[in-house]
């Protein structure tokens, strides 16, 4: 996806004041007087906006892209946007002319740190995304670098019936660029079977350091242009050059390259030999942007097979699994994965025991895929296989996982195992640095054996994953990165594991190149005649050294630009409580640090998060983006340097929905919503706030008012008037008003339902109904919907008093009223029993269940978070139990499930469509986003345009997918809105109005007292 903008974006603040551009210390005369200093990205920026190429210098876009998902920051002097090859050789003749490096960038997602670096950034991964052509007889894909690789497959599968698809498939493949994989030569889980993406490749087509416009093959190199003069000597230069440093290195090519399958450290020189047909193509792969700048690549295709089954082993440990890879080998797997007990326990922690479905017994899995053209001959081997394992003695237990649930559950524990082993269940944090070497597979045990000893040493602890079948170990380390000390082991553990590693034959890198994080210890596993024969060749293609220094050849030193290191100790004073997992650590700073960069949060598919990204495609709108800020924030840095007062930081923030999603999908827990909310509650103080904070910010008040005069506020909303009430309140007027309920009309229908007030408050099947604001203001129908759909699930159900979760007070960043009113509303909850307290709106069950005890840190928060449930949770335990649902009316054959971003990251995603399938609906379409509302967002009138393309993500796609026949359910009344906005002729429907058995069942109730109807009455 591009945006439209054809002429170049150029934001330039062309004077630094008092700023020195280089360290960013002021520049101080002495006399008070301001010095202008020039910034050094203006000439650069010009020239690239003379050229059409958009380029942004602001001090937001510097600190987004400083980091990738290593353990690295160096601050970029400019990023630019290419959107064709012309504007990549313009962008490269400028930084050749003016000396500036040049970095390629594609989903950023390089745990060595292959992606960042000190000049301009190219990323390819925001308009150079394209599938250009696909010749099926061929066999090969064309495509431009910045296209990422899960959308390469789908797009290949489509376009050949399923037939064939494109194989590398690492564990970031839905936010990794093929750009990306061609610069490390990523590999994936599939592995075993398809190999690294250097066997996939045909051909290469490259822009140099000196404009030249090359195409690498399989036997050579040419001009891409057969009409270019100057690219046709270029080639056949360097091509020469090229024979020729192979001729003079025969033996020490053969002996030293290409000894493992994961042989990925240093640059792939064998490929030049004569035996290997000068295959240049393949040569380049792996040389981390350091020759050239991949703008474009024909790749091979592989035919997919017909059926596919999991095998999951468990094991005591991971030496024990890594012991039967040669047996499993025999079988001929497509993957051999693995992991450790620590990921599998901190993915229950984080999204439930449920996340992980199917494991057998053990504390280490393997992750066996089989397929073939034949599914019962695939599975009588994994039939076999499971035998001759249990015969080797070292298997706890193993399962063949048939169940399309189970094997995604399975396989996303392995996928998301990098931003998971970060934060753990048990409190720890781990980093990358040595995540990435690589030995033959029969070697593994023994190398992972020694390793284990190592760790000891320095008294660290490695949790571990990875691609056991090809012998590559992925393992994060709980180095201490922020103090001298923790680095000094740092430095020294990793030279004493690169020495480890070459000792058992294998490689510092088996996948993610060697960046900055390994590049520094390559004469340990080459000799001085490798090593200057790298040398060499980097000189051949990029004489003038600009393209991605400080890595490969003439790196920097391994613990040079750190991102822990250099952050100030000072206390960031904040109102939630964000648990602090690292001793020393100001709890906001560890909170803001928790990003490493994975880049999840822009994926196209699969999971909720981040919606505003999928919506405009900017790294300043994925939770990576924001955090990044954020972390610049908390560093000081010149990019980002006002603290708490920053605009940078409020700009990064300013189109995040607080849809909560990434506290869930984000595998490294990071919770946006929760930080914008920090954040704007301080820059705030003392500010002019937008309206909408007020309008938006304060509706259960003004509810308190519509509701005593809802006919005359209904009529005038009614009129033109309408739209000027909500232009005065900073709302769109694109979007109609909802109409205002009275104050009474919920607890009338409460009173129809039979239950306006408490039961027997010790019956063990007692609940309390929280009616929140929005069903009291807008859907007091749904209130008598829910206390009948209780009853007949067999509770006596009580009514809870008038109180407020806060919600909109807590998504403006009012924090101060936010607790005020959630510390009421513990107070009239805690009522001394255990009783179920569920929620009808799915934001405010969110709120006192998890934002309630973040904020108020008493004993009674806790015990009332722990009591709240969102209906559809509760009647979905209710199902689990036995309860049948018995709607009055028949249930709709098909509905649209809208679950609510909230529902979705506080209580999970399953609730409602179990309940829809108890009660009778079978076809259910996913919506599987976020509506695009997200509470305020879309009512402000500067988000309603984002609003909309956030609704194009997911919902409104389902909607146009199927007729009006089939029900909307939309718990949530922000949900509600966006379908009434997307198709007037469908209301959005809450669960409890489908399940609504029209009469109620519950015990006749006695009176609500009247001490905690006054006690709550009134809002502050």
């Amino acid at each position: 996806m591009t945006d439209s903008v054809s002429r170049p974006v150029l934001h330039d603040p062309e004077v630094l004041h008092q700023r020195n551009p280089v360290d960013g210390a002021p520049v101080d005369t002495g006399d008070g007087a301001v010095i202008e200093v020039r910034n050094p990205a203006t000439g650069l920026l010009r020239e690239l906006s003379e050229a059409g190429v958009s380029a942004d210098a602001s001090p937001r876009r510097r600190s987004e892209y400083s980091y990738d998902a290593s353990n690295y920051r160096v601050e970029p002097l400019a990023v630019a946007f290419p959107r064709t090859v012309d504007d990549v050789v313009a962008a490269v003749m400028a930084c050749r002319a003016s000396g500036t490096a040049v970095i390629a960038r594609g989903g950023g997602t390089s745990m060595a740190g292959n992606a960042i670096g000190p000049g301009l950034v190219l990323d390819f991964s925001r308009h150079m995304d394209r599938v250009l052509a696909l010749d099926e007889e061929a066999g090969t894909v064309d495509v431009e670098p910045g296209v990422v690789l899960a959308a390469l497959s789908r797009e290949v599968e489509r376009a050949t019936g399923g037939r064939c698809t494109f194989a590398p498939d690492p564990s970031s493949k839905n936010r990794a660029t093929v750009g990306g994989a061609i610069g490390n030569d990523a590999c994936g889980n599939h592995s075993v079977r398809y190999g690294r993406t250097s066997d996939h490749v045909a051909e290469i087509d490259l822009v140099t350091s000196d404009g030249a416009r090359l195409t690498a093959t399989e036997t050579g190199l040419r001009a891409t242009d057969p009409a270019d003069s100057f690219s046709i000597t270029r080639a056949e230069t360097l091509s020469a050059s090229l024979a020729r440093l192979a001729q003079e290195n025969l033996s020490t090519f053969r002996l030293e390259l290409g000894r493992i399958p994961r042989q990925v450290s240093g640059y792939h020189l064998q490929n030049l030999l004569p035996e290997r047909k000068f295959n240049i193509a393949r040569a380049v792969v792996g040389s981390e942007g350091t020759w050239a700048i991949v703008v474009g690549a024909r790749m091979k295709l592989v035919p997919k097979p017909a059926t596919a089954l999991l095998v999951c082993l468990g094991y005591h440990d991971v030496v024990d699994a890594a012991r039967d890879i040669p047996a499993i080998l025999e079988f001929s797997p497509a993957a051999v994965e693995g992991t450790d007990e620590a990921i599998v326990a901190t993915m229950r922690h984080r999204r439930g025991p449920d996340s992980v479905l199917g494991l057998p017994e053990g504390r280490a899995w393997l992750f066996v895929d089989l397929d073939g053209d034949d599914t019962e001959a695939v599975r009588a081997q994994a039939d076999r296989l499971l035998a001759r394992l249990a015969e080797n003695g070292r298997l706890v237990h193993g399962r063949a996982a048939a169940d399309p649930a189970e094997r995604a559950s399975l396989w996303r524990v392995r996928e998301d195992g990098a931003g998971l082993s970060s934060r753990l269940a048990s409190g720890g944090e781990s980093w990358p640095g040595w995540e990435d070497s690589a030995v033959a597979p029969d070697e593994l045990a023994d190398y992972l054996a020694d390793l284990r000893e190592l760790l000891a040493v320095h008294e660290l602890t490695g949790v571990m994953y990875g691609h056991f079948g090809a012998g590559c170990m992925h393992i994060r380390i709980t180095y201490d990165l922020r103090s001298e000390e923790g680095r000094e082991v740092f430095r020294t553990f990793t030279r004493q594991a690169a020495e480890l590693v070459v000792r058992h034959g294998g490689s510092l890198s088996g996948e993610h190149g060697d960046g900055r994080a390994r590049s520094e210890f390559l004469p340990l596993m080459y000799s001085p005649e490798m090593m200057a024969a790298f040398s060499e060749c980097r000189r051949l293609w990029d004489p003038v050294g600009i393209l991605n220094p400080g890595s490969m050849t003439e790196p920097d030193p391994m613990d040079a630009h750190l991102a822990l290191a250099g952050v100030p100790q000072r206390e960031w004073r904040t109102s939630f409580d964000l648990h602090p997992a690292h001793a020393g650590t100001d709890p906001w700073v560890h909170a803001a640090q928790g990003c490493i960069g994975v880049g999840r949060c822009r994926a196209d598919s699969g999971g909720v998060m981040c919606p505003s990204y999928r919506a405009t495609r900017d790294e300043k709108d994925s939770t990576r983006g924001r955090a990044r800020v954020l972390q610049d924030m908390v560093r000081g840095a010149r990019t980002v340097e006002e603290g708490w007062r920053s605009e940078e930081v409020r700009e990064a923030l300013d189109l995040c929905l607080s849809c909560k999603a990434c506290s869930t999908d984000c595998p490294a827990g990071v919770d946006m919503a929760t930080y914008k909310s920090e954040f704007f509650d301080h820059y705030y103080r003392g500010r002019v706030r937008p309206l909408a904070h007020f309008s938006l910010g304060w509706l259960p008040r003004w509810l308190k008012l519509t509701g005593r005069l809802s006919v005359v506020v209904n009529a005038v909303l009614a009129t033109p008037l309408g739209k000027v009430a909500a232009a005065s309140g900073g709302l769109t007027t694109k979007r109609a008003l909802p109409r205002f309920a009275g104050a009474r009309e919920w607890r009338r229908e409460i009173a129809d339902a039979g239950a306006h007030a408490a039961g027997e408050t010790d019956s063990t099947d007692s609940v309390v109904l929280f009616v929140d604001t929005f069903t009291r203001g807008f859907r007091p129908e749904v209130a008598g919907a829910a206390t009948r759909v209780l009853a007949d699930a067999g509770h006596v159900v009580e009514c809870s008093p008038d109180a407020c979760c806060g919600l909109t007070w807590i998504s403006t960043g009012q924090l101060g009223t936010a607790k005020k009113l959630l510390s009421k509303a513990a107070k009239v909850l805690d009522d001394g029993t255990d009783r179920p307290i569920v929620v009808v709106e799915p934001s405010c069950a969110a709120a006192l269940r998890k934002d309630l005890p973040e904020l108020v840190h008493t004993e009674q928060a806790n015990r009332v978070a722990a009591r709240v449930r969102s209906f559809a949770a509760h009647v979905a335990e209710r199902v689990s139990a036995g309860w049948e649902p018995s709607p009055a009316s028949p249930p709709p054959e098909q509905a649209v499930l809208q679950t609510h971003c909230h529902e979705y990251s506080v209580f999970g995603a399953a609730a409602q469509r179990t309940v829809l399938e108890a009660a009778g609906v079978r076809n259910v379409v996913d919506a599987n986003g976020c509506c695009g509302v997200a509470g305020n967002f879309g009512f402000e009138a500067n988000h309603y345009d984002v609003s909309m393309q956030v609704a194009e993500n997911a919902l409104a796609p389902a909607l146009r997918a199927t007729d009006e026949s089939a029900a909307v359910l939309t718990d949530g009344f922000s949900c509600a809105r966006q379908v009434d906005q997307l198709d007037p002729s469908r209301p959005g429907l809450h669960l409890a109005q489908i399940l609504d058995p029209g009469t109620t069942t519950s015990p006749t109730p006695t009176t609500t007292t009247a001490r905690h109807t006054k006690e709550t009455e009134e809002l502050p």
